[in-house]
């Protein structure tokens, strides 16, 4: 990382995330590694008619309108962006995770600290805690599989 105050942070949290915390069994980093790449393009593939909304194709989605709780009046907001920026750097992220690359590592970082902040934009207190945590935790464990 470039920016001197993400490098600290990540450090913080590699401290208390990494080495502090309980450290998760092996078999269970290495399942993660293995198949972690395919669950995050699964639900990469899966939240295409959230991404076709947001921009206002509607047509696209509307068999799907009915079965998700989508309305057709949704309209593209500030806190979508958070979700499409969150969506982006796991595309991005998504070649290299299964290459180990520690770039698609970071980039995996990155989205969870954008979706983080768009938890806490929306004041969704639970997600930004818990899901912050064990983000944070899974991300922070599984870091040492992750080279360049």
């Amino acid at each position: 990382m470039n920016n001197k105050y993400l490098t600290d942070f990540e450090q913080q949290l590699d401290l208390y995330f990494g080495k502090k915390a309980p450290p998760m069994p092996k078999s269970i980093k290495e399942a993660i590694v293995k198949y972690g790449p395919y669950i995050s393009l699964f639900v990469l593939l899966m939240s295409l008619p959230a991404i076709l909304l947001a921009f206002g194709l509607t047509s696209l989605v509307a068999p799907f309108a009915y079965f998700g709780g989508i309305r057709s009046g949704f309209r593209f907001s500030f806190v979508s962006l958070f979700s499409l920026a969150t969506i982006v750097l796991q595309l991005i992220a998504l070649p290299g995770l299964f290459k180990r690359s520690k770039k698609a590592w970071e980039y995996s970082f990155y989205a969870s600290l954008v979706s983080l902040l768009g938890s806490l934009l929306t004041l969704n207190l639970s997600s930004l805690v818990i899901g912050g945590a064990i983000s944070f935790y899974v991300l922070f464990q599984i870091k040492s599989y992750y080279k360049n």
